[in-house]
């Protein structure tokens, strides 16, 4: 029998009456999906801490915990870490893939060679996407501000500390009820540098070979970031908030001089990068569109518009979540809601 999708491990979790006895038989027999289920549970867990309204993040405690666990398999860590990173939870939360200095940026007069203006989904088979290098894979990354969440007194303080306005909702969804607790995203911020000599020592682990770096990108360093932003949560009985309305500074990229084509052309070229996933990533020409990557068996995408503005529909098990950009901010509305009813908040927005 073939194992069960990730989907249906994570359905066993928010939904176990929704998932076949023979599914259900195989998981509790199979280690290899036992595994997947434990890392679904911890992907539940991540969303329910970063969306639940008492959170409280302590980053400290956090580091203990994972600096003294027991190692784990590789695949598994960066699998578990990319689900989250590709998630709608951390699409809503700031795209935290991107992190940096735009301030700096502009006082050194580098070049900005990409500023979030819409969003388009890269679909792929979840193992391709486990395939993809995480950034620091291809040269020296540095954060130096962490993405981070803090709840709000109030609507007043989280604008404040912001600097964005959050649009009121019209109407409630049914099953929607109560005030919202609000969140505030701080600016995450870092460098990156890219490396020849890493990005091949990288190509070497999968087998096969870079091809020569264009002239002016290996040690070509670039500055991104994303934020500030805010939250406005509706909470639920489960992990998955009832509605959850968000925006946040996009992303932005700023280059010494490399331009935006250059790097796509040639991370793309690299043979370890799934076919599929380059061929779509070819499709993005620097004009501001930026990525949000769904597994095929996870996720369901649609291209849509709020407002006359394009946007991407996102369904990942019990969440629905919309995302569109206006203004040089992300927005974003989610919940466990059907499709119609997430768009119709947004669109509703005032």
């Amino acid at each position: 029998m073939r194992h069960p999708t990730d989907g249906t491990l994570r359905r066993l979790l928010d939904e176990p009456d929704g998932v076949a006895d023979a599914d259900r038989d195989h998981i509790a027999h199979c280690p290899a999906c036992q595994e997947g289920l434990t890392v679904a549970r911890d992907d539940a867990a991540f969303a329910a801490t970063l969306l639940r309204p008492d959170a409280e993040v302590d980053v400290d405690q956090a580091w203990t915990r994972f600096s003294t666990r027991p190692p784990a398999a590789r695949a598994t860590v960066l699998s578990r870490w990319r689900s989250r990173l590709r998630s709608p939870v951390v699409a809503i939360a700031g795209a935290a893939v991107l992190v940096t200095g735009a301030g700096a940026a502009a006082a050194a007069d580098w070049l900005q060679i990409f500023q979030a203006e819409r969003v388009a989904p890269v679909t792929a088979p979840q193992a391709e996407l486990a395939k993809i290098p995480e950034l620091g894979e291809f040269g020296d990354l540095v954060i130096t501000d962490e993405i981070s969440f803090r709840a709000a007194k109030g609507l007043t303080e989280a604008q404040e500390a912001a600097g964005l306005t959050l649009p009121a909702v019209a109407e409630l969804p049914r099953g929607v009820s109560g005030a919202p607790a609000y969140y505030v995203v701080g600016k995450a911020g870092g460098s990156f540098t890219f490396s020849a000599d890493t990005t091949a020592r990288t190509a070497a682990k999968a087998g096969t070979t870079a091809p020569p770096v264009p002239p002016g990108l290996d040690g070509s360093r670039f500055l991104l970031s994303a934020g500030p932003g805010l939250a406005a949560v509706w909470a639920s009985d489960h992990e998955i908030p009832a509605l959850a309305v968000a925006r946040i500074t996009a992303p932005s990229v700023y280059s010494a001089g490399v331009p935006f084509t250059t790097v796509r052309d040639y991370l793309t070229s690299l043979t370890f990068i799934p076919a599929d996933v380059a061929a779509q990533l070819r499709g993005f020409s620097g004009d501001g569109t930026l990525p949000l990557f769904s597994a095929v068996e996870e996720k369901q995408t649609s291209i849509t518009d709020v407002g006359g503005r394009p946007a991407t529909l996102v369904k990942s098990g019990s969440m629905t979540a919309v995302l569109w950009v206006a203004d040089g901010v992300i927005n974003a509305v989610a919940g466990s809601l059907t499709a119609d009813e997430v768009l119709t908040v947004a669109r509703g927005l005032r």
